[in-house]
């Protein structure tokens, strides 16, 4: 048996005792660590590295969330360094946020970190920034869980402002400033929840300018509590009675709601433009997982599975995870929507050649033989070889570019064809999904970090 801390984080949320009794059911941990009303939240990630921890793993948990199933069992079996738990959060849909499965030498690496200073990621997500310097340094990287967790549902009205305040700042380049108001559109004015968000990121951008520095920034969040106070007072709204179970278990998800809705899947082979592709999608509106790796979705495919679980929390899927199997895909999810991303093949060939030499098959670290195993079994499904070889590697482009074309060639309406890497962006990809195009350029995504929150 491992040993399990929590470190549950609140700042005094409505759902902060029915969050804490979900989590001692669902995490059982062998001790509690709580830190109450610590702001801001630089304040709480220090505080938090200077706990000692005699544990294997240690869940970081804020107060927002709503733990809805078992999580004890997989921490049971996992042995990777950091997994960023999805939720469904009642202002965005579905992202990672809220709750931190991490293993206890990763935490120790983190608390080793000297705090960046005059660095505005620091300012703004301080406990993902230390982080992600700890990865770098251990050189490990991060995988994602999927749970029924419930994030930002049954606030209080000055949390919200609080918590959408902070979002504008962090909203603040082109691209994610179009996936919050992609998000906004769809938000209901009649929810009063939904209008101090919107009033809390409207005050933001009225307060705090766009060139303002990292120490202004600091100054501005410490001071949040106290606009949020003012200003749900000025919309004449008053504070919500305590949390009740009753409003926790009859709690569903827009999400869930529309499970087994149409899903959008990008089969377009790897170094087609797939990232670009996710990036884009997203900034429109919808929540797309780019090449998962999970060991979930490993024995899935393993075992010839393909209605993925992950799909139960994403609108669709993009690259090779999705694209040896979209006949499959579509008898299981009717009405969805297939782009497949094309490019100049012997450009492609290159760029392959290059991403191929730079990615290994087998792990050198335990921790990464699920994602390594995953890698091997889609090379297998979509390229027929673990290696690259020029005429195998041509055949096998042609042939899946065949295969799609002749699959759906008595349906226009539900294939688009793009060669993102020739130019092509919102004047193909919005139209045929029924969206306005944005006025924004249209992503060149080389990172797949760039994906990340």
């Amino acid at each position: 048996m491992k040993k399990v801390d929590l470190v549950f984080r609140t700042v005094g949320e409505r759902t902060t005792d029915i969050a804490l009794e979900l989590a001692k059911k669902h995490i059982r941990p062998d001790r509690i660590h709580l830190l109450q009303d610590v702001k801001p939240f630089t304040e709480t990630v220090r505080r938090q590295l200077q706990i000692d921890y005699d544990c294997d793993y240690v869940v970081f948990m804020d107060a927002d969330c709503l733990v809805m199933e078992e999580m004890r069992d997989f921490i049971e079996r996992t042995d990777l360094p950091y997994i960023d738990c999805y939720v469904y959060d009642k202002f965005r849909g579905k992202l990672h946020t809220g709750i931190h499965i991490t293993r206890v030498d990763l935490v120790r690496e983190m608390a080793r970190v000297e705090p960046p200073q005059s660095d505005m990621k620091y300012v703004l997500r301080p406990e993902s920034r230390v982080r992600a310097i700890a990865l770098k340094r251990l050189k490990m990287s991060k995988a994602f869980k999927h749970f029924r967790i419930y994030h930002d549902y049954h606030q209080s009205f000055a949390d919200i402002f609080s918590k959408y305040a902070l979002r504008e700042l962090r909203s603040r380049t082109a691209q994610n400033r179009s996936k919050l108001d992609a998000k906004m559109e769809h938000w209901n004015e009649a929810d009063p929840d939904h209008r101090v968000a919107r009033e809390a990121t409207e005050f933001t951008h009225a307060h705090v300018s766009q060139g303002a520095t990292p120490e202004q920034v600091h100054d501005f969040i410490v001071r949040i509590p106290e606009f949020a106070a003012a200003q749900t007072r000025a919309l004449g709204l008053h504070e919500k009675a305590p949390l009740t179970w009753d409003e926790v278990m009859a709690t569903t998800s827009q999400e869930e709601q529309d499970a087994g809705i149409r899903k959008i899947f990008g089969i377009g082979l790897s170094r087609t433009g797939t990232k670009s592709l996710t990036k884009a999608l997203n900034s429109i509106g919808y929540t797309i997982s780019h090449y998962p790796t999970d060991e979930t979705t490993y024995e899935e495919l393993a075992a010839s599975h393909y209605k993925l679980r992950l799909l139960e929390y994403f609108d669709g899927i993009t690259d090779i995870t999705v694209a040896p199997y979209y006949a499959q895909l579509d008898q299981l999810f009717p009405q969805s929507k297939f782009i497949l991303t094309v490019r100049d093949k012997d450009l492609w060939l290159e760029a392959m050649e290059r991403h191929w030499n730079e990615k290994p098959v087998l792990a050198t670290d335990f921790s990464l033989e699920s994602r390594m195993a995953l890698r091997r079994l889609l090379r297998l499904a979509n390229y027929g070889t673990f290696t690259f070889e020029k005429e195998r590697m041509s055949f096998a482009y042609d042939h899946h570019v065949r295969g799609v074309l002749e699959y759906f060639k008595d349906r226009p309406q539900d294939l688009l064809i793009m060669d993102v890497t020739a130019g092509e962006g919102w004047e193909k990809l919005c139209p045929f999904l029924g969206r306005q195009p944005l006025e924004v350029e249209f992503p060149h995504n080389k990172k797949k970090s760039d994906l990340d929150e």
